[in-house]
């Protein structure tokens, strides 16, 4: 099965840093690699998906 392409936005809620990546969707996960924010927040995200 080929997983499908997406764009994804992330906004920090801690800080307000936004993060533009590209990713994989596979079932109901979203692969980045993103990690965490540069404020070292690793929980608290809004996270927006545009399919390519």
């Amino acid at each position: 099965m080929i997983s499908a392409r997406v764009k994804v936005t992330i906004r920090c809620n801690l800080c307000g840093e936004k993060f533009v990546l590209r990713g994989r969707r596979e079932k109901d996960k979203i692969d980045t690699g993103f990690k965490q924010c540069l404020c070292n927040n690793i929980n608290d995200f809004d996270v927006e998906e545009i399919a390519l």
